[in-house]
């Protein structure tokens, strides 16, 4: 059994002590606007504002799951966990991706209850509040930003922030409508957009993170045209029993059974192996490579992938 592997240049560590200080940062910025969210719902009676508040609740939650997840990401190796923590960061993708839908049929069932139930809001706190939250979740999104554009767990943080803060932009123009032309049933129907939009972005990362638990081929990498790619090398004469699968944002892994035309030196296969590793890595983004060499071994060479 034969392995190599590159390392691509790791965008998502570059900076790990930035994103943890930036999470920080967005935590304690959500626990202050949940607070005085909580305190202006209940004085108000605004259902927008209780259910922004609970949003941010779970933004609270969410962003302290990636602190731990990018915590534990960076620790070493060890001979009880040969991976280390790696896929911390897509387990908290994944948590962070279901409360997000949770939270959304929260505010669904609690839109339709305030829509066959209107109530009459003090529209000026919620207008004051949303303001609050507007400026507070902008700031943490413009902090994650970067981070979130190559990390799954900071993009599951950052999605949180941002439609929080897209929330708290429809609360504001609901306090206002409901202040200057007394139209309650706005305040349900604001909170009911919100909430399917909150489906439609937690879904995408769901599915992905999902993906990656799950050990399925990322979908950038076609397996039959990199098993051709690989036969056209000389002397090799089959590929078989490929698989493929992704550890993080940062690793994906191919292992293979090659089968060789002829008997040849070890040397040869480590020349070989190198050619193989280079047009993966370089075409498709697969930095660890493990190979099976094999001559004249009696297996089913026509069964490409197999358990």
């Amino acid at each position: 059994m034969a392995h190599q592997h590159h390392k691509g240049h790791d965008h998502s560590h570059a900076h790990p002590d930035l994103k943890g200080r930036n999470l920080v940062i967005s935590i304690w910025l959500n626990i202050l606007i949940t607070i005085a969210q909580i305190i202006g719902g209940l004085i108000s009676g605004s259902l927008s504002l209780l259910s922004d508040a609970l949003h941010n609740l779970s933004d609270v939650f969410s962003l302290v799951i990636s602190y731990i997840a990018t915590k534990l990401s960076q620790k070493k190796a060890s001979t009880n966990k040969t991976f280390g923590y790696k896929r911390a960061e897509i387990i908290a993708a994944f948590v962070n991706a279901s409360t997000l839908i949770i939270v959304a049929i929260i505010l669904i069932k609690e839109a339709i209850e305030r829509f066959i139930h209107p109530q009459e809001i003090e529209s000026d706190l919620v207008i004051w509040l949303s303001f609050l939250g507007i400026l507070a979740n902008g700031f943490s999104v413009l902090l994650l930003k970067k981070d979130a554009e190559n990390n799954m767990n900071m993009k599951s943080a950052y999605l949180h922030l941002l439609t929080d803060m897209m929330a708290s932009v429809a609360v504001l123009i609901g306090g206002i409508v409901m202040k200057l032309y007394k139209i309650y049933w706005v305040d349900a129907a604001l909170t009911l957009a919100i909430a399917l939009y909150l489906i439609y972005m937690g879904y995408d990362l769901l599915k992905a993170s999902t993906r990656v638990l799950m050990l399925f081929t990322p979908n950038t990498v076609p397996v039959q045209k990199i098993v051709e790619a690989i036969e056209k090398i000389e002397p090799i004469k089959n590929v078989h029993h490929v698989h493929i699968w992704q550890l993080n944002e940062n690793e994906v892994h191919l292992e293979a059974h090659i089968d060789f035309k002829k008997d040849i030196k070890l040397s040869e296969f480590d020349g070989i192996l190198e050619r193989i590793e280079a047009e993966v890595y370089h075409k498709y983004g697969i930095n660890h490579v493990n190979i099976q060499p094999e001559f004249g071994k009696c297996d089913s060479k026509q069964i490409i992938v197999q358990d």
